[in-house]
C-alpha cells in the first residue's frame, strides 16, 4: 500500500464524459487537482477539470505526457485500450481500480465465467463464435435469450433478442462479425444495484441497494429504498463485498442484480462509478463520486450511510424542454453534463428528487 495522496495532488481521470465531470467536482473539494485523458473536445469534464489532455488513446506521445503529469490514474468508462494501460504502467503510476478489473468486466463471457467460479449465480450462458456455436448455444440454454457482443456494449447497444428459431440468423447478422455470448433470458421481479467501494487498505463499503428502471436498455430512474427483504438487502451487500475483495479492487464498483424467486442473479458489474448511483449526491454525505476519489487517493472510505429516500432520473434527449419544469419543483436537484447538442438517447443530465428526509 502506497501512501496516502495530499492535497494538491493530481488526479488523471482516462474518459471525459459526465462521470469524470463529477469525479472532477468531487476531487476539487478534497483538494485535489484533475487532469482529464479525453480524445473529443469540449467534453463535459473539461469544464471542471484542471487539465484537458485531448488526444486518442492511441498516441502513446500523449500517454506519457499525461502519466508524467499526474500522481494516479483512474477511468470513467471500461472500453479502455490496453495499450494505453501498458503506457501508463511503463510509468510506474498507479491505475486504480487494477488492470484485472478492467480485463474481466471489458469481456462479457470473461466475466460471466468469473462471477461463475466465485459461486454467484448469473444468467445460463455460453460463447458464439459462428452459426454452428449459436445452434448449440440455443439447444444449451434454450429460447427466449439475448445474444450480445462480448466487448464495448453500453445502454442496451451490442444486443439482439432471439425469441424464436427464426430469428437466430439476424441476431448474429446484428454482431457485425464479433464474439458474442448468447444469456438466456431470466425470469426477475425487478432490478436492482449495488454501488460498492473498496481501499487499498482492503476496507469496504457499500450505499444501499437502488431499483432500477430501464427504458429501451436505457436506464430511466433509479430508487432507494429498493423493494427488498432484509435478507435480500444483505445478500446483496455481501456479494458485492465478495467481488471487490477476490479483485483486490480499488474504487467504487456498480454491480446489477436481478431479483428472482430463488434469489439474486448477478447481471453484470462495472467498475467504476456508476449512472445507477447518481442518487447519492442527495441521499448521503459522502457520494459515489467522493467516495471513489477517497479509494483511488488511499484515504479512509466514507460513511456512505443514506439519511434519505431518492428517487434518480435520468434526463435523456428530448427531456431537456422539461428543464423549466423541473427546475420549479422544491425538492429537485438538477445535475446537468454540459452536452451542447440534445439528441435522441443521449444523457443529458439527471435530476435527484428527496422523496423522504
Amino acid at each position: 500500500m502506497t501512501d496516502p495522496l495530499t492535497t494538491g495532488a493530481t488526479i488523471g481521470i482516462l474518459g471525459g464524459g459526465q462521470l469524470g465531470r463529477m469525479l472532477s467536482v468531487a476531487a476539487s473539494r478534497l483538494g485535489f487537482k484533475t487532469c482529464v485523458f479525453e480524445p473529443g473536445g469540449d467534453c463535459p469534464a473539461s469544464h471542471v477539470s484542471n487539465y484537458h489532455f485531448q488526444a486518442e488513446y492511441e498516441d502513446e506521445d500523449a500517454l506519457r505526457r499525461f502519466a508524467a503529469a499526474v500522481d494516479v490514474v483512474t477511468y470513467e468508462f471500461e472500453n479502455i485500450p490496453t495499450s494505453a494501460l501498458d503506457v501508463l504502467d511503463s510509468f510506474g503510476k498507479p491505475v486504480r481500480p487494477g488492470r484485472n478489473a478492467l480485463r474481466i468486466s471489458q469481456d462479457r463471457l470473461t466475466e460471466k465465467a468469473f462471477l461463475s467460479e466465485l459461486g454467484l449465480a448469473t444468467a445460463p450462458f455460453a460463447a458464439v463464435d459462428d452459426e454452428i456455436d449459436l445452434a448449440e448455444a440455443i439447444a444449451e440454454i434454450g429460447l427466449p435469450a439475448i445474444l450480445k457482443t462480448r466487448r464495448f456494449g453500453y445502454d442496451g447497444k451490442g444486443q439482439a433478442r432471439i425469441m424464436t428459431p427464426e430469428d437466430a440468423d439476424q441476431a448474429l447478422a446484428d454482431m457485425g462479425g464479433q464474439p458474442a455470448i448468447l444469456e438466456g433470458f431470466v425470469t426477475f421481479s425487478h432490478e436492482v444495484s449495488v454501488i460498492g467501494a473498496r481501499n487499498a487498505a482492503g476496507d469496504v463499503a457499500c450505499f444501499d441497494p437502488g431499483e432500477n428502471v430501464h427504458e429501451g436498455g436505457i436506464l430511466r430512474t433509479t430508487t432507494v429504498p429498493a423493494r427488498l427483504s432484509a435478507a435480500q438487502r444483505t445478500d446483496a451487500v455481501l456479494l458485492t463485498g465478495r467481488i471487490l475483495n477476490k479483485l483486490d479492487y480499488v474504487g467504487v464498483m456498480g454491480v446489477e442484480l436481478f431479483v428472482t424467486g430463488t434469489g439474486l442473479i448477478v447481471n453484470e458489474i462495472a467498475p467504476r462509478v456508476h449512472n445507477s448511483g447518481h442518487w447519492t449526491q442527495q441521499g448521503c454525505a459522502i457520494d459515489q463520486f467522493e467516495q471513489h476519489i477517497r479509494a483511488v487517493a488511499g484515504w479512509p472510505l466514507g460513511d456512505g450511510s443514506r439519511y434519505a429516500d431518492v428517487v434518480m432520473e435520468n434526463l435523456i434527449g428530448d427531456d431537456m424542454a422539461r428543464l423549466a419544469q423541473i427546475a420549479a419543483e422544491p425538492a429537485a436537484s438538477i445535475h446537468l453534463y454540459g452536452k451542447s447538442d440534445v439528441k435522441p438517447g443521449r444523457k443529458m443530465g439527471h435530476v435527484n428528487r428527496i422523496t423522504r428526509g
